[in-house]
């Protein structure tokens, strides 16, 4: 079994604030750093980290060749990855406040130039039953799914950022859904995110009505996660933690949620790991560096 995430790589530029900046005003940075990121890198490093086999496909401008030598520090497969000469590789500008929380904007870059012929020449090297992990950070995402379920992947999406181009792919061939609470009411079509009177439990069980064959993990920030698939359900507490710094959490669950998958763990123990190694990254600064290794967590979270 092989496993293949076809994702976005970033420079990452975190400018510590205050608080976030509002319409109209300028604020000064307290300070400002330089992160390797991207959902894609980042859900690689984690799996990498967890202790398993992952192959990397993407693309990085001549800018960002240090993204791609970091994903070989952590034995991620590169070799799907292009290096292009006319673009610069994505980058997010990141607002980090004091509670450590942080919003976000994405420039596309490289992630933006994924062809159709790179999509084939990746996927022809795997088969039926190997697992292939997507975000929303790059283009060709309704031919990356369509040609993945001809070969029938397993496919993990996590609908990152949420935007009208998710409601276009063919949702139906998603193996496991990873999002939260944002997500999936946009993808429910429940209108804002702060509706009021819908439960966690209540869109995690529609959106498994909606889809059936798929598992459903909805996060839920400092109240945990719940995963759903028809009529089961895991409800998964967090483990405190004293945050400094979100960017990489969600991206940390999901690597090592897949990671147990692929270790064919029950969902309880795939969502205890997920949930442990999370706990870790929110306590760090930056978006790959936070990201533990499987030691760490194992370290910190001995069995009993």
């Amino acid at each position: 079994m092989k496993i293949l995430n076809f994702g976005s790589l970033n420079i990452d530029y975190v400018y510590s604030v205050d608080h976030f900046v509002k319409q109209g005003e300028t604020i000064a940075s307290l300070g400002l750093e330089v992160f390797s990121g991207g959902k894609g890198l980042n859900q690689s490093i984690a799996m990498g980290r967890a202790g398993i086999e992952v192959y990397h496909a993407g693309a990085v401008g001549k800018d960002g060749e240090s993204l791609v030598q970091l994903l070989d520090q952590d034995q991620v497969d590169t070799r799907f990855i292009r290096v292009l000469e006319e673009v610069r590789s994505g980058n997010a500008i990141i607002q980090r406040d004091k509670q450590g929380d942080n919003c976000i904007i994405l420039y596309g870059g490289a992630n933006q130039s994924i062809t159709s012929e790179q999509i084939d020449e990746t996927l022809a090297y795997f088969q039926t039953g190997d697992f292939l992990v997507l975000q929303n950070e790059i283009n060709q995402m309704s031919y990356l799914i369509e040609k993945a379920r001809e070969r029938d992947l397993k496919i993990v999406l996590n609908p990152s950022p949420l935007n009208e181009k998710i409601m276009d792919l063919q949702l139906s061939a998603i193996s496991y859904f990873i999002l939260n609470e944002i997500e999936a009411k946009g993808i429910l079509g429940n209108g804002q995110a702060d509706e009021e009177g819908v439960q966690a439990e209540d869109l995690a069980r529609k959106l498994s009505e909606k889809f059936p064959n798929a598992g459903i993990v909805l996060t839920l920030g400092g109240e945990g996660s719940i995963y759903v698939r028809q009529t089961e359900m895991v409800r998964q507490p967090i483990y405190p933690a004293q945050v400094k710094d979100t960017t990489a959490a969600g991206d940390t669950f999901t690597g090592y949620f897949v990671a147990g998958l692929v270790k064919d763990w029950p969902v309880e123990k795939c969502m205890d790991l997920a949930a442990k190694a999370a706990s870790i990254t929110v306590s760090r600064l930056g978006a790959a560096p936070s990201i533990p290794r499987m030691a760490e967590v194992e370290a910190m979270f001995p069995a009993k």
